[in-house]
């Protein structure tokens, strides 16, 4: 068996219940969907201020608020030897307003209305219980980009 690479990337979400930011990804990987902020951590570069960075570049924002880990995700697309570990991340405050970058759209949603059917499939299981509070940690396996092959996902108490 081969050992898989590995890429850490950010995942932050504005959420002031009852709404939360989402961006609409308008180029490269997950074009088309709704998502949270974030990219990759370069190198010398605290995970923290990848999201802090990355929440600037695709929203035009800076976090006012703390930044509080909720989760990390693993993520294995079928025939891709790249393994994604995706920390995730919330923030209740910002400064700035949102805005459309080449990147992102950013829109806020209520939480009941998040466009589920236009997210990752994945986005169903996990949000959830970052919108209720809890933490998290999962792994996800894909074949293409639309099928969850198996999956594990559950609540802990620290991150």
């Amino acid at each position: 068996m081969t050992q898989n690479s590995r890429k850490i990337l950010t995942l932050c979400f504005v959420y002031q219940r009852p709404y939360i930011l989402l961006g609409l990804k308008k180029r490269g990987f997950g074009a088309g969907r709704w998502n949270g902020f974030g990219g990759k951590v370069q190198e010398g570069e605290k995970i923290e201020e990848a999201a802090c960075r990355e929440m600037h570049e695709e929203a035009g924002v800076e976090i006012a608020a703390e930044l509080k880990k909720r989760g990390v995700l693993h993520f294995i697309f079928e025939g891709d030897p790249e393994e994604l570990e995706v920390h995730v991340f919330s923030t209740e405050e910002v400064t700035g307003d949102p805005k459309e970058t080449e990147e992102m759209k950013p829109f806020r949603f209520h939480f009941e209305e998040i466009p589920y059917d236009t997210m990752w499939p994945d986005d169903r299981m996990w949000l959830p219980l970052f919108l209720a509070g809890k933490n998290f940690e999962g792994s996800f396996f894909f074949q293409g980009m639309d099928t969850i092959v198996h999956y594990e996902l559950h609540e802990t108490e620290k991150i």
